[in-house]
């Protein structure tokens, strides 16, 4: 037997999706000259045919005015060594951008960041509604994979790496399938 949760509190629930790992991304875009970037977990693959993905960014962020209106955006997975660009983007104040390596996207008008795991570019496909955040959707229009084959990941509350695989843990190509990857 587990431990109830009261999701009314919203500290407790907050916990409680935290024991569900993620990756972390940095999604960004450029609206009317300003660059716009911020820290995301809630990066998700939605579906191959159209090709979407779809993240989430609160409503009381400073960038939501952008966020409503731009027209594409990028997502840039971060890789094992950029702990401190997730925490410099997760931040609301100050300069996110200092220090920072880029490159522009080839087909949106967005920053990507230098040395992450994986980039997608996206036009905006939809927004929802999704509480106390919006839920955007983006079709996929370029991906490329970068050098580093390690991703960084978050799990209750930490930034945490994985484990060297094991041989039995091997998953084919074929039952990946089976579990909707």
């Amino acid at each position: 037997m587990g431990t109830e949760i009261d999701i009314d509190d919203t500290r407790q629930l907050r916990d409680a999706f935290g024991r569900f790992t993620t990756g972390i991304v940095i999604v960004t875009t450029d609206v009317g000259g300003e660059r716009i970037g911020a820290t995301v977990s809630s990066f998700n693959s939605v579906s191959l045919a159209p090709p979407l993905v779809s993240f989430c960014i609160a409503r009381n962020a400073r960038a939501m005015a952008a966020w409503e209106t731009a027209p594409g955006f990028a997502v840039s997975v971060l890789s094992r060594t950029q702990s401190h660009l997730s925490t410099q983007f997760a931040r609301s104040l100050g300069d996110k951008w200092s220090g920072v390596g880029t490159r522009p996207a080839s087909c949106v008008d967005a920053p990507l960041i230098e040395g992450a795991l994986m980039w997608f570019e996206c036009e905006t496909y939809a927004r929802y509604d999704g509480g106390d955040h919006l839920i955007i959707l983006g079709r996929v229009v370029a991906a490329e994979a970068g050098r580093s084959v390690e991703p960084l990941l978050f799990f209750g509350g930490a930034y945490r790496h994985l484990a060297p695989r094991m041989e039995h843990e091997h998953v084919s190509r074929d039952d990946m399938w089976l579990h909707a990857w």
